[in-house]
């Protein structure tokens, strides 16, 4: 299948999340490729209804790119728990959901812990699909992991989401403990970013 290059230097990110907002346009500025944001652009945030992270990724890059008539990069990610069955998986963000429609986190790493204490089994892996869509419906998509256990208790505070509870294979810090540019090295997202633009970005 051939896949269809990014010529454009400027695209939508659709997102209206801080954190994931600052990582892939941090990404991306190693290419030269500008990047603004859909929470910037006052675009809706669609319904995620897709059952894979790669479905969801699709549908909010399309709805971005159709709406802003741009390129645009969706990321759909979460963290999986290997005791859990892979939850929270798809539904990482609905765990911390509150009732005032604010999201803690701290609450969804809570019930991680109190629903997989008991198991001797602390495998954990953060799952990232990038999906780049342009405004003719045609669509790139890719899925990275990043593979470890989960920990208890929390352990940092640069990372954002369930970072502090998650420790790399091989590492000695949770991802809310390393400096954001060894996270950024080894993370789901660079892993499928590095696909992305092995497949999309223009070389040189």
């Amino acid at each position: 299948m051939t896949r269809r290059l990014l010529a454009e230097k400027r695209l939508c990110l659709a997102t209206h999340n801080a954190g994931k907002a600052r990582e892939n346009a941090a990404l991306l500025a190693g290419h030269g490729i500008e990047v603004v944001t859909a929470g910037e652009l006052g675009l809706p945030v669609p319904e995620e209804t897709e059952t894979s992270f790669i479905g969801n990724a699709t549908l909010k890059a399309l709805a971005a790119a159709r709406a802003s008539g741009m390129v645009s990069m969706a990321d759909d990610s979460g963290f999986s728990v290997a005791a859990l069955d892979g939850a929270p998986g798809v539904h990482t963000a609905d765990w911390a959901e509150q009732p005032d429609g604010t999201r803690d986190y701290a609450a969804a790493m809570a019930k991680v812990e109190r629903l997989a204490r008991h198991s001797p089994d602390r495998k954990a892996w953060f799952s990232c699909a990038l999906a780049l869509a342009w405004p003719d419906g045609h669509v790139e998509a890719f899925l990275g992991e990043a593979h470890g256990e989960w920990v208890w208790p929390p352990r940092g505070e640069k990372g954002f989401g369930y970072d502090p509870i998650f420790v790399p294979a091989g590492e000695a810090q949770s991802f809310a403990e390393m400096d954001p540019a060894r996270k950024h090295a080894i993370s789901h997202r660079a892993a499928a970013f590095r696909l992305l633009a092995e497949a999309c970005l223009p070389r040189g």
